[in-house]
């Protein structure tokens, strides 16, 4: 089923900088792309493992704080964040899915990973993450 395009939010400064987009969006779920650009790579010339953690703390994020509502926004703020790194990846583009995995009433936690567009497995992360309060 595709997106509901009444919810895509305009990426905030940082995704757009580094050139995160949003795929797709659901309850309890959310996917992101990441090309992978010369500024995002290493002195070694791999992405640099910054860019993994974003996108992973990204799609976590919101993957937990879908309310199906455009005028409803809900945020969150990162408590914890743990990133596998797996794989360089073959492709050029990061593509990551987010899932939330459980909480309450003010906290949450969710399940990550990267993959390439080849399929490769990149990175794996897991998060726990706290409502703010007014949205």
């Amino acid at each position: 089923m595709p997106m509901d395009e009444t919810l895509r939010e305009d990426p905030y400064s940082w995704s757009a900088h580094i050139g995160m987009q949003m795929l797709d969006w659901g309850p309890g779920y959310a996917k992101f792309q990441l090309p992978l650009a010369d500024f995002i790579m290493n002195r070694h010339g791999a992405p640099h493992g910054g860019a993994h953690a974003s996108l992973l703390d990204t799609v976590m994020g919101y993957a937990g704080c879908y309310t199906g509502d455009p005028a409803q926004r809900q945020m969150c703020l990162t408590l914890n964040l743990n990133v596998q790194y797996l794989s360089r990846p073959k492709g050029e583009v990061f593509i990551a899915e987010g899932h939330k995995t459980g909480g309450g009433k003010s906290t949450f936690f969710a399940e990550g990973m990267i993959l390439d567009e080849t399929g490769e497995l990149i990175a794996k992360g897991t998060g726990t993450f706290r409502y703010r309060k007014g949205g």
